[in-house]
C-alpha cells in the first residue's frame, strides 16, 4: 500500500497568487500597493489577519459589504487565470498521472466555487469552506477531506502555505503535511518543531510530484 494516496491542495498562496488580489484591494481602498502589502506583512508578524489589515486602513471594514460594492462597480472580487501560479497545473495532473487522489480545499467564499471551477484543473474533488460550512482550522475540516478521498488521515497529504491554518491542523488529525513556503503567511510564520514533522518542506509545486514518488516507492 503506498503511504500517500491522496494529496489536497490548499487555495491562496498554494495554488493562487493572491498578490494581485490584494494590490486590487488596496486600490479600492485608496491605499498605495507597496504602503498595503508592508503594513499586510507588519500584522502577519503580530498574529493578525487580513481582517485587521483591512480594519487598520478603514476602521469598521465590513467585508461583505464591501465586495457587494466592488461587484456593482464592475471590479468583484475573487480570482481567475492569471492569478493561478504557474507550477500549480502541471504539479495536480503529475500527480493524478500517478493514480492518486487529487483534492482541493482551502477557507474561500462560496463564489470561489465557480471561479475554480473555471481554471479547469485536474481534480478529483474541489471543497470550499463557505459550501462545506466549516472551515480550517478546524478538525472536521480535514476529516472531510478524508472522507473525500476514501482513505484513512494518515495516507493523506495536506499542501499548505499557514503553519497556523495548514501544518499544525493537519498534523493534528494524523495527516502527512508539506509546508509550502510562498506567500506573505508561508515567509513569515515560523514553528521549526511543526515543520521538522512535515514529510516535506518546498519552496515551489514543481518538485512534489517527485517527491510522492519517492516515497511511495520506497515506503514510510
Amino acid at each position: 500500500m503506498k503511504p500517500i494516496q491522496a494529496v489536497f491542495f490548499d487555495i491562496g498562496e498554494t495554488l493562487i497568487n493572491e498578490g494581485e488580489i490584494y494590490g486590487r484591494w488596496a486600490d479600492w481602498l485608496g491605499v498605495p500597493r507597496h504602503t498595503f502589502l508592508t503594513k499586510l506583512g507588519a500584522v502577519l508578524a503580530t498574529g493578525g489577519d487580513y481582517a485587521d489589515l483591512f480594519a487598520y486602513f478603514r476602521p469598521g471594514f465590513d467585508l461583505a459589504v464591501e465586495e457587494k460594492k466592488r461587484a456593482e462597480a464592475g471590479m468583484p472580487n475573487g480570482f481567475g487565470p492569471d492569478d493561478l501560479y504557474p507550477d500549480a497545473r502541471a504539479c495536480l495532473s503529475a500527480l493524478r498521472a500517478q493514480g492518486l487522489y487529487v483534492g482541493v480545499a482551502g477557507n474561500q467564499p462560496a463564489e470561489a466555487a465557480e471561479q475554480f471551477a473555471a481554471l479547469g484543473l485536474e481534480a478529483d474533488v474541489v471543497g470550499i469552506s463557505a459550501v462545506w460550512g466549516v472551515e480550517k482550522p478546524s478538525q472536521e475540516f480535514f476529516a472531510r477531506c478524508a472522507e473525500h478521498a476514501g482513505v484513512p488521515p494518515a495516507h493523506v497529504l495536506y499542501v499548505g502555505d499557514r503553519i497556523d491554518n495548514d501544518v499544525r491542523p493537519a498534523l493534528a488529525h494524523g495527516m502527512r503535511v508539506a509546508f509550502l513556503r510562498r506567500g506573505p503567511w508561508g515567509h513569515i510564520q515560523r514553528d521549526d518543531g511543526a515543520l521538522r514533522r512535515c514529510q516535506f518542506v518546498l519552496d515551489d509545486l514543481a518538485s512534489l510530484p517527485g517527491l510522492v514518488a519517492a516515497r511511495n516507492d520506497g515506503g514510510g
